[in-house]
């Protein structure tokens, strides 16, 4: 089979397609013929060895796609189930193993390729707006990068809840987009001096209840200081890099301000949680209620380039690898 390797850490040029023997199930496995997967982030730091790895490995943990084979005490999946999953290592392959516990039933009503570019951000943007902070009708909340694949999903879900979402962006196109998903404002970061005095203008002065901040070292300082007293950070990744120490007597002078760095698998720590949250976001895509927006499909071989357009920022919406074109 092919698959799409990391050599070595380093940037998008460490990518190669490689010809892998055919894994097999063990134990509580399955493997999957995979119709599509995920780019997302944490592929770029896995393989540019901002988080620590083994190399070579084969990159992405996001997809979906067709069971074929079931392990030993494998139950309550079979052979031709459509199955998704969100965090599983080795998803750029045309057949990937997976923990059976880890893999979701995608409805009939859905595509495998949206399946795989909806579900890991998806259930980041759900526990993001309906656990991390629970966000109301009464809040205004700020998201960083509301164009980009997860703040669309954060800006259609806040916005559904009631709240004055102010998004920032990069360009007109993107502002076009992010008011499409519901954005109230929207702020062109790269017109301003100051991005949290443009916030606190907007919020007569008293800033927003809860940023939602993926782009980490670029936007942290104006996302702490367009917090309200109380407020909270959500910082959920670093697409521009990441964030240096924090001495906390800032949350103190900023008004005794929260900040979190939440992950997706302490929120999809157990089966019926995940099962929940995927279920969620399914049936929100099948209804309506959720849009998940499709920026480029990518073969193997232009691997390097859907690394270097998501790093670059220069993408709106999902990337998604698919073995063939």
């Amino acid at each position: 089979m092919r698959a799409v390797r990391a050599m070595r850490a380093g940037g998008p040029e460490v990518l190669e397609v490689a010809e892998l023997d055919q894994p097999s199930p063990g134990p509580g496995d399955v493997l999957v013929e995979v119709a599509a997967a995920g780019v997302n982030f944490i592929d770029t730091y896995r393989r540019s060895g901002v988080y620590p790895m083994s190399y070579p490995h084969t990159v992405g943990t996001e997809g979906a796609g067709v069971v074929t084979r079931v392990g030993a005490d494998v139950t309550g999946v079979g052979v031709g189930d459509r199955v998704a999953w969100a965090s599983a290592e080795g998803s750029y392959a045309e057949y990937q193993v997976v923990p059976a516990a880890q893999v979701v039933p995608v409805p009939d009503e859905l595509d495998l390729s949206t399946a795989a570019a909806a579900l890991l951000q998806g259930i980041t943007a759900h526990f993001l707006v309906n656990s991390t902070y629970r966000v109301g009708a009464d809040d205004d909340v700020l998201v960083h990068a509301a164009a980009g694949g997860v703040g669309l999903l954060v800006v259609q879900l806040a916005h559904a809840r009631g709240a004055t979402v102010i998004g920032t962006v990069s360009t007109a196109d993107k502002e076009r987009r992010a008011r499409a998903a519901g954005a109230d404002h929207v702020i062109r970061y790269t017109e301003v001096d100051d991005v949290a005095g443009e916030v606190r203008a907007l919020t007569a002065g008293r800033g927003v209840t809860v940023a939602y901040d993926g782009v980490g070292r670029d936007t942290f300082d104006a996302s702490l200081a367009a917090l309200r007293r109380r407020g909270m950070l959500v910082l959920f990744g670093g697409s521009s890099g990441q964030v240096q120490p924090l001495d906390p007597q800032r949350l103190n002078r900023g008004g005794s301000l929260y900040l979190t760095r939440p992950t997706i698998g302490d929120y999809m720590a157990d089966r019926d949680e995940l099962l929940h949250r995927a279920g969620e976001v399914f049936g929100a895509l099948i209804d309506g209620r959720l849009t998940v927006t499709v920026a480029g499909h990518f073969t193997f071989e232009k691997a390097a380039d859907a690394h270097s357009a998501l790093e670059g920022r220069h993408t709106s919406g999902k990337l998604v690898m698919v073995p063939q074109g």
